[in-house]
């Protein structure tokens, strides 16, 4: 079978998670969606923005070029899908259903299909209607799936769950962590190094380190080093290669990416790759990019003082998370400064620079400074020279599709910043 994993407009609401990776690439519970999707048999095509296809190229090279027209059936399923273990199973189901339907897809225009309000979250059809045809006429088709007037479709309720706005990411984490850790460790070459404590190859100890999982498992991948005094309270992930200060607390629910450097206090909160946060400071309830750092002290709320719930402002529209506990969401390439405090509930966009409070959105490509009131903008070429020497420091290559995404991703977040802002350094 053929397996197209496609991205829809959807992706655009979920900046600045989505901003330079595609949607099937979201952390969440301590997996990706292309961590569950490799596992499936077949022809994997990957349908994402076009600015983000060399980087699908080069990062992603589970995905084929092109349909095989040897598979008489093709599945399309959006890459905003949450990666759970319940969510997979509900996803294998869809299928088998939609195969039992498969006399009836041999007739021109029919499709099988599930749908998330006007989303198509996953469809089969035959792959002889998709020869041939470009991205943007995959996508018509898609969006013509859509429509719930098309009398050739065969509606089935599947009940799959995708990601809506950035703070679902930490909702659906929280939701699905536990269920995720136990299908790693059914699967995963691990130690049991205690009762609910797993461990990979090579996991280093500083003194009077506390493995707690009362409350869930503690994961810890190959290479990992963990910080004299350290405390990890499960439920629990630490990726590959990733390193825990001293005195780090890393407490229930938190799921930290290979290649990070932690330390301070971390609850309920999604790490991505190489992201530095090694010194004292909280980080709650949150979603926290790669290849950022966040400056020594630098903290986060994620409880109002009313103790209601949060509202999270996406645009000129306020939405509410209907959590009592959110923090806020750092897009790719942010950098706090010293004693950075976030409001709750705030976005950080990509490739910004913070200081002080942030008591509202930040914008994408920002030197933001409204406590010492400065506003101003961050050209591409700076985020590229810094992001040239973070890769050196980590001995990762940069090469020219991550020096071509940083100028797109500054193209597509144009309009989130304010016109007219000035690109000389602030005067702090």
């Amino acid at each position: 079978m053929n397996v197209i994993v496609f991205e829809d407009d959807g992706v655009l609401q979920l900046f600045p998670i989505t901003t330079g990776r595609p949607a099937y690439a979201i952390g969440c519970g301590s997996f990706r969606l292309i961590d569950w999707l490799t596992e499936i048999e077949g022809n994997l095509v990957g349908l994402v923005r076009s600015y983000l296809e060399t980087l699908q190229l080069h990062d992603y090279p589970e995905f084929q070029q092109r349909l095989d027209p040897g598979h008489n059936l093709t599945w399309f399923i959006n890459a905003r899908l949450v990666p759970s273990v319940s969510n997979l199973k509900r996803l294998y189901r869809f299928r088998d259903h939609a195969l039992q339907h498969q006399p009836e897809l041999s007739s021109p225009g029919r499709v099988v299909m599930t749908r998330d309000g006007w989303a198509v979250t996953s469809a089969v059809l035959a792959t002889r209607e998709l020869i041939g045809k470009s991205a943007a006429e995959l996508r018509e088709l898609l969006v013509d799936f859509g429509d719930p007037s098309r009398s050739s479709t065969i509606l089935i309720d599947a009940d799959l769950k995708l990601f809506h706005y950035p703070h679902e990411v930490v909702d659906q984490h929280l939701k699905t962590l536990s269920e995720n850790l136990q299908q790693r460790i059914s699967i995963g070459q691990y130690r049991q190094h205690d009762t609910g404590v797993f461990l990979g190859e090579g996991v280093s100890f500083g003194p009077h380190v506390v493995l707690d999982p009362s409350a869930g498992p503690v994961v810890v991948e190959e290479g990992v080093s963990l910080g004299p005094f350290s405390l990890l309270r499960g439920p629990v992930y630490v990726g590959r290669h990733a390193k825990l200060s001293e005195y780090a607390a890393i407490k229930d629910h938190v799921a930290i990416a290979h290649h990070c450097k932690i330390g301070g206090e971390v609850e309920a909160s999604v790490i991505e790759p190489y992201t530095n946060k090694q010194h004292h400071g909280f980080l709650g309830h949150s979603y926290v990019g790669s290849w950022i750092n966040l400056g020594a002290g630098t903290c986060n709320s994620d409880l109002k003082n009313t103790y209601g719930t949060v509202n999270a402002e996406y645009g000129d529209r306020k939405v509410s998370t209907e959590m009592q506990f959110f923090g806020c969401v750092i897009g790719d390439y942010a950098k706090t400064a010293i004693n950075t405090s976030i409001f709750t509930g705030k976005i950080i966009g990509t490739a910004s620079m913070v200081y002080g409070f942030a008591t509202t959105n930040v914008p994408s490509f920002v030197n933001y400074a409204r406590t010492f009131g400065e506003l101003g903008n961050l050209p591409p070429e700076v985020i590229v020279a810094t992001q040239g020497r973070m890769f050196a420091r980590r001995n990762v290559q940069q090469r020219p599709c991550d020096i071509q995404l940083v100028h797109d991703m500054y193209r597509v977040t144009a309009n989130e910043r304010p016109a007219g802002l000035s690109d000389q350094p602030l005067t702090l």
